[in-house]
């Protein structure tokens, strides 16, 4: 398992949280250890207890640290990693309104110290890439691939194809595969695309291209927040060629041609087999002896089936061999961000942080969706920290898709979390429940 970093970022007090004293906070670290953090109630909380962590985080940002302190904190050291293929994942987590998607994706796009942690690592990419293109073949020349999604429930959205509806499944292979609607095309063939990568040869399409997917996102009222989402938001940043994506695109069409042709081949056998046997008249299935099974018309579908199982596997093998024959190293790094939607908790009854914002129906059902994958999380974390033989990835799908980010960092890749959180003493029992979460993470690291 990757090492888990875990982080806490404490935002600044929101204007409506101006008369509430602030969380009676400490924090403390010895030579070569975490950081362990204290937090007291305030006496207007009587029900409520004081709290310790273990030596469970990486390190604290205070309320006055900027985007960019984060950035080079958190992100910019696992660059050297990216830039030789690796893949490192950052995950955002708080209650609603606590700054998740500020420092996730950043609120002010022109300011580069305030520009999330996905933007400024894109930008920190491509002073790397452009180098690296200056005495590079145009077939070859380095780029960055975007892929933005948002998970509701058990469906994604694709962000840069429309909001694309798209369905999670786990394949043969043992892979969860984010996959949009089944397109119908000429000849019967029939193609299921993946997550649109959107190629970006600057960082100024990048940019272009992630505005264009954040304004697709989803909102909705929150404990907090009138206008805070409600999904779990993925946004990938992978270090790609034109060749790369060619290829990968090549085998979504070879994939489409085996379709119909597979289709028939399995239609002339049930067919066949069906006509070789008969029933009889007290209902039992007996071998129809005025039927001979046409072997050769299953045979010859068959061969057709297994020439077009080939051209997949061929198409599968050049992708491999395109990301081998590149003369650098950094071809398939990636970078994966989650903004993962703000947790509904429920507190105390009569302390101020049960006072919710009105939701719809819907909305309530969401939260409890929300609630539910948050827990997933959860016990697949703990049972990585536990080192069970199962780790219960298929509890919901946001563990579903983020079983694939876990597993491909490799034991050299790096996961962090950085836990956002509110200083109000109003949200006392929610940040105590974000970092106790962070606890639990924090510790299966270092386990």
């Amino acid at each position: 398992m990757p090492s888990i970093k875990v982080f806490t970022r404490w935002r600044p007090p929101l204007p409506s949280e101006a008369a509430a004293p602030e969380i009676a906070r400490t924090q403390a670290s010895n030579p070569g250890q975490n950081t362990t953090i204290a937090l007291t109630p305030p006496p207007s909380q009587k029900l409520s207890r004081p709290w310790k962590s273990d030596s469970a985080f990486t390190e604290i940002f205070n309320a006055d640290d900027s985007n960019r302190t984060v950035f080079e904190h958190v992100v910019a050291p696992t660059l050297p990693r990216v830039l030789t293929g690796q893949n490192c994942n950052f995950f955002a987590y708080g209650h609603s309104g606590s700054g998740k998607s500020h420092t996730i994706i950043g609120y002010d796009f022109e300011r580069p110290d305030e520009f999330g942690l996905c933007l400024s690592a894109a930008k920190a990419l491509y002073e790397h890439l452009y180098q690296l293109n200056e005495n590079t073949k145009e077939n070859e020349t380095l780029l960055l691939g975007l892929r933005m999604y948002e998970l509701r429930k058990n469906i994604a959205f694709d962000l840069l194809n429309n909001r694309c509806k798209c369905h999670i499944r786990e394949g043969a292979d043992g892979k969860t595969h984010v996959r949009g609607e089944t397109e119908t095309l000429a000849d019967g063939k029939v193609r299921v695309r993946p997550i649109v990568t959107k190629p970006c040869f600057t960082f100024e399409e990048f940019h272009a291209q992630l505005l264009a997917g954040i304004q697709s996102r989803a909102t909705g009222t929150s404990t907090i927040h009138d206008q805070s989402s409600r999904t779990h938001a993925v946004f990938e940043v992978e270090i790609v060629t034109r060749e790369l994506l060619d290829a990968r695109d090549a085998v979504v069409e070879r994939q489409s041609e085996l379709v119909p042709v597979g289709k028939r081949a399995t239609d002339i056998y049930i067919e066949e087999n069906m006509k070789a046997i008969m029933q009889t008249p007290d209902g039992k299935y007996v071998p129809n002896p005025d039927y001979q099974l046409n072997q050769k018309a299953i045979d010859e579908a068959e061969a057709k089936k297994a020439e077009y199982e080939s051209r997949v596997q061929k198409a599968e093998e050049y992708v491999s061999e395109v990301k081998k024959s590149c003369h650098h190293a950094c071809l398939g790094g990636k970078m994966v961000f989650v903004d993962l939607a703000g947790s509904e908790y429920c507190h105390d009854k009569g302390s101020v942080s049960t006072m919710r914002t009105k939701q719809t129906p819907q909305e309530q059902q969401e939260s409890r969706q929300i609630n539910t994958d948050l827990l997933a999380l959860k016990e697949v974390i703990r049972a990585m920290a536990r080192k069970q033989a199962r780790i219960p990835f298929r509890s919901s799908p946001l563990t579903m898709v983020l079983r694939e980010h876990f597993a491909t960092g490799g034991d050299d890749g790096v996961s962090a979390m950085i836990l956002t959180t509110s200083p109000s003493s109003e949200q006392y029992n929610a940040t105590i429940d974000t970092l106790k979460y962070g606890n639990l993470i924090g510790m299966a690291g270092v386990r």
